[in-house]
């Protein structure tokens, strides 16, 4: 029995759960995926937008001005890669400098600091690379860039060190209320028996007095078992493009191009590590799992930004990728408790600006079940949450003192990002630990380089098959059925 079932463990759910953790409840996280931060939170821009392009009084609009407020400081406690480097969006034809006009106002009146328009003289000065066509841009200083799962990681892991529960590799399958007479005390009739599958097969129920549906594209079928009032989330596909880290510095701002009825349109920006990516795409599908990349998807990102940048240098592309958005017809985030099911609250449409925006949705919906349970405030909270080392931020005398009381750091195992075995050993036994090759990817970059794991991955298998007590048969890409060495 739980005060709180949060379904869900991206980015919003993470973040609700380190919210909910500031307070005496007990609560889970109940993740379908083996991994936290395997859905829409680890295949995005990685932007933390300013807000200015959502429509005023929106939801959007309101909760994104704060959440890229709170990503700023909470950048600091949980010790994540977070950078201010100022977004550009672009004109390219004076007939469209009045859509300019119309983001600055209504930044402005979303609240967000500093617009201005910026013509191009002063345009070359601040990117030189930008493109013949460009004419003015709207300039937003308050505009920055953020690892999603670095984001996304540390939310899960100060959550469940504050005393959450994490239940991976569980799919809910079903969700029933509980009748009056046989909810749990206090609950009214907002008691809910969440029925799950384990990725091994195990069956498990657990109940909630409230329960959270933070399922990113799936939240239409979790909110749909519960409540007579149907919503229906629509998958849109972006595709990207990422670049060496030789190209990086290419350009310093993030750079966005007129946004469309589909979105902010295709960017071209740095990465907090030194990467350039260019993307997305906007294809609306209808498989919640289809990441796959096509030729005719990449090809146009390359006709796009060649817009926004000279010579995009798509000779030095390093992967590519694609992730989905979790859209919503009404064109808003889907945040409250279903009328027909109290104590069922949709945390639903999250797509973009959904990373920017998580913190303060964390805020709003750990209000609202304050309002319904009204819990005491966790006096052993502790906000700060360490990340992992990284020797190459030590100067030589401290990295060779690390050397000395731990050789791990010494071995280097993934040469395109420098990252070492000790770094790897931390991502494995730190809380929520990686078990996969993408789990140690995402908290450690090993694997993310120019070779895109080629050298590194046989040398990281064995470190978690040790280290997990496995065999290398077990070992997989991202759980499930991903192994990558098969017996004959």
């Amino acid at each position: 029995m739980y005060d709180v079932v949060i379904i869900g463990a991206g980015v919003n759910g993470s973040a609700i759960a380190r919210e909910l953790s500031k307070y005496q409840l007990k609560t889970a996280v109940l993740e379908r995926c083996t991994d936290i931060c395997e859905g829409t939170s680890k295949a995005n821009s990685g932007i933390a937008h300013a807000g200015y392009d959502a429509k005023s009084g929106t939801l959007k609009a309101k909760l994104n001005v704060a959440g890229s407020r709170m990503i700023r400081q909470l950048s600091k406690e949980l010790d994540f890669a977070y950078e201010q480097n100022g977004s550009l969006v672009l004109c390219f034809d004076e007939k469209d400098r009045n859509k300019l006009e119309e983001l600055l106002h209504r930044g402005e009146q979303n609240g967000v600091e500093d617009l201005r328009i910026v013509e191009r003289e002063e345009l070359l000065k601040l990117e030189p690379e930008i493109g013949d066509q460009v004419v003015a841009a709207l300039y937003v200083p308050t505009g920055g860039i953020v690892c999603p799962f670095g984001l996304t990681i540390a939310l899960a892991e100060n959550a469940a060190v504050n005393g959450v529960e994490f239940y991976l590799g569980t799919e809910v399958t079903g969700i029933e209320k509980i009748h009056a007479d046989t909810a749990p005390e206090d609950s009214g009739s907002g008691a809910y028996r969440i029925h799950t599958t384990a990725s091994d097969g195990t069956q498990k129920d657990y109940e909630a007095k409230v329960v959270i549906n933070a399922a990113g594209v799936y939240a239409d079928r979790i909110h749909n078992m519960v409540s007579d009032q149907k919503i229906e989330i629509e998958p849109r596909k972006g595709e990207y493009l990422l670049c060496d880290k030789s190209v990086g510095k290419m350009v310093s701002h993030t750079l966005f191009q007129l946004p469309t009825a589909l979105g902010k349109g295709i960017l071209v920006t740095p990465t907090v590590h030194g990467n350039l990516l260019v993307g997305p795409t906007a294809v609306d599908v209808e498989d919640k799992e289809a990441v796959n990349t096509t030729q005719a998807g990449l090809d146009s990102l390359g006709r796009t930004a060649s817009l926004s940048v000279k010579n995009v240098p798509l000779r030095q592309v390093i992967t590519s990728f694609a992730g989905l958005r979790a859209h919503e017809a009404g064109d808003d985030f889907v945040i409250g408790e279903a009328e027909d099911a109290k104590g069922f609250i949709n945390v639903a449409g999250i797509e973009s600006p959904g990373l920017s925006s998580a913190p303060a949705i964390a805020v709003m919906v750990a209000d609202r079940v304050k309002e319904m349970l009204n819990p005491e405030v966790n006096d052993k909270f502790n906000p700060i949450r360490k990340g992992i080392l990284h020797p190459d931020t030590l100067t030589l005398e401290e990295r060779n003192e690390l050397i000395k009381k731990q050789p791990a750091y010494g071995n280097i195992i993934c040469r395109c990002e420098m990252i070492t075995e000790g770094e790897i050993l931390d991502a494995i036994h730190r809380p929520l630990g990686a078990r996969s090759l993408d789990g140690v990817k995402r908290r450690t970059r090993a694997g993310m380089g120019r070779c895109q794991a080629g050298f590194c991955s046989p040398r990281t298998m064995e470190i978690l098959a040790r280290e997990c007590h496995k065999s290398m048969f077990e070992i997989t890409k991202s759980g499930g059925n991903s192994q990558i060495v098969k017996g004959i």
